[in-house]
C-alpha cells in the first residue's frame, strides 16, 4: 500500500529492544518518528542511528518518540546497539523494532521496486528501506521522507521539519522555503487581510497570495 500524507498511519505490533510494543498505544499523546534501514551492522545506518541517539534530548524537548526498524532480530538490534553507543558517544534507548518477517517494510512500502528477499538477504537487497514517517498525536502521517541506500539522512532537516509541523498544527499558517524556529510564518489563504492582522498583528504582505507574520507562540 501507498502511505499518503493524512493516512491514520497503519497499526502493528513486533517485538523490539523495547519489548513488545504497539505502535499506536507506544504513540500515545505524543509525536512519533518511524526510520528505517536496510540492515544491521552497516556503515551508513550506524551513523544514522548514532545521530538520532544524540538528539534525544531534542526529540524530548518536542514530545517526540522516535523508532528504528531494522530487517534483523533483536538479538542482533542488542549487539549492533553495542556498536552504535561507541560510534555516537551516547545511549541509544530507542526501541529497535524485529522485522525480520518484513512485515513493517511491506506496510510501509519501504521496499525499493525491485526488491529481490532471498532469505541470506544482505543490505543491498533491501536498499531503499531508508525511509522516515513522522507521526502526529492523531497517528496520522504527517510527512515521509525516502532515501536510497548511498545517501545519510540529514537529521538536522528531520528537526526542522518537525518544528514546522508541530509550529502549523491547527493554526492556519504554513512555513517558507529553508523556514526555522524564529523566523516568520505564511498566512493562510483563509484568512483574508483583516482578520490576518487581528489573529497575528502586524503582516507584511509581499503579494496578494504571500503574507509574512511572526509565528504565534504556542
Amino acid at each position: 500500500m501507498t502511505i499518503r500524507i493524512n493516512d491514520v498511519a497503519p497499526d502493528f505490533t513486533v517485538d523490539s529492544t523495547a519489548g513488545k510494543l504497539n505502535l499506536h498505544e507506544w504513540i500515545g499523546d505524543s509525536y512519533a518518528i518511524l526510520f528505517s534501514h536496510p540492515r544491521d551492522f552497516t556503515p551508513v545506518c550506524t551513523t544514522e542511528f548514532g545521530a538520532v541517539a544524540q538528539l534525544a534530548p531534542e526529540f524530548a524537548k518536542r514530545n517526540t518518540k522516535v523508532m528504528g526498524v531494522s530487517v534483523d532480530s533483536v538479538e542482533e538490534h542488542q549487539k549492533w546497539k553495542r556498536d552504535i553507543e561507541a560510534f555516537a558517544g551516547v545511549p541509544a534507548d530507542f526501541p529497535i523494532i524485529d522485522d525480520t518477517s518484513l512485515q513493517v517494510s511491506k506496510l510501509y512500502d519501504m521496499l525499493p521496486a525491485d526488491a529481490y528477499l532471498p532469505g541470506n538477504r544482505t543490505a543491498a537487497d533491501t536498499a531503499t528501506v531508508r525511509s522516515v514517517f513522522i507521526i502526529g498525536p492523531d497517528k496520522k502521517v504527517r510527512l515521509t521522507m525516502l532515501y536510497p541506500m548511498s545517501v545519510g539522512r540529514n537529521f538536522a532537516e528531520i528537526l526542522r521539519a518537525l518544528d514546522a509541523i508541530q509550529a502549523t498544527d491547527g493554526v492556519p499558517i504554513a512555513t517558507p522555503a529553508n523556514w526555522v524556529p524564529g523566523q516568520d510564518v505564511i498566512v493562510a489563504l483563509s484568512l483574508n487581510d483583516d482578520q490576518a492582522k487581528e489573529k497575528f498583528g502586524k503582516i507584511d504582505i509581499k503579494l496578494p497570495y504571500l503574507r509574512m507574520a511572526k509565528a504565534p507562540k504556542k
